[in-house]
């Protein structure tokens, strides 16, 4: 259970992440079957739209599954049967392909940021340097920050890397509430199981959160780059093979592009 939080309190928010997730993937009906596509969790919002946008143009139907890239792969790694993988860490995708699970090396299709998240009536000022939450972590405004488990998550790992760099990792640490992806520790920020959190970009704009708090993006320079990687996966079929291509293109691009991802090649730039 995470540190701080009742049981009670914990079941409200899975609850609602349960929730969240379903009204995301009611796109088209035909995304609930079909080949599966493991996609990191802070795609839970923008992948649906881009699979019906791929579907209004003639594809085939898919299964879009959300969660933790670190879980993803293990799972991978246990048989899975997973066509598609969407990682929020590219280091995920490499350890795929040199297990020789995937076909080729993957591509990259976005730059994740984090972001400092206040639910409405919180103490706590955001702003992007963590000024305040290192003077609400020292006053006590803050006794519940939450974040996803730097242990398999990567936004998780990026704000770990955030709070070491702002000086205020061992403050932050025993007020933590660790989500076990992206989208919980959303949820846990914004219900308000904590009076704050480090949480994927794609998700505060997502208007099932941006209207419940306000948020401040962490510069870059505070984590390592989230560099997104997907690939195909051994034995994937035509319908996998078709929305991996079309994720390559202008119209998935400019849908990812409007959830706050950074495209590749800006990214790169």
């Amino acid at each position: 259970m995470p540190q701080g939080v009742t049981r009670s309190e914990l079941l409200r928010g899975l609850a609602a992440v349960v929730g969240a997730s379903a009204a995301a993937s009611c796109a088209p009906a035909a995304d609930r079957g079909g080949p599966a596509v493991a996609a990191a969790a802070d795609l839970q919002f923008a992948l649906p739209q881009v699979l019906a946008a791929f579907q209004a143009q003639g594809g085939g139907p898919l299964r879009l599954v959300f969660g933790s890239s670190g879980a993803f792969t293990r799972q991978i790694e246990q048989g899975a049967p997973f066509e598609i993988f969407m990682s929020a860490d590219r280091a995920y995708v490499r350890r795929l392909a040199e297990g020789g699970l995937t076909e080729g090396d993957g591509q990259p299709y976005a730059r994740g940021r984090i972001v400092l998240f206040a639910p409405h009536g919180s103490a706590l000022a955001v702003d992007a340097d963590l000024a305040d939450l290192a003077a609400a972590l020292s006053d006590g405004r803050v006794s519940r920050l939450a974040m996803a488990n730097p242990d398999h998550a990567p936004y998780g790992r990026a704000a770990r890397e955030a709070l070491i760099h702002a000086g205020l990792w061992d403050l932050a640490q025993p007020r933590l509430v660790l989500g076990e992806n992206a989208a919980q520790a959303a949820q846990f920020a914004a219900s308000g199981s904590a009076q704050g959190g480090l949480i994927a970009y794609a998700l505060a704009l997502a208007p099932e959160f941006a209207g419940r708090g306000a948020f401040a993006l962490v510069p870059e320079s505070f984590h390592q780059p989230l560099d997104q990687q997907m690939t195909l996966l051994k034995g994937a079929g035509a319908p996998a093979r078709a929305f991996y291509g079309f994720l390559q293109g202008a119209a998935a691009r400019d849908i990812l592009a409007r959830h706050g991802f950074v495209l590749p090649q800006a990214a790169s730039s």
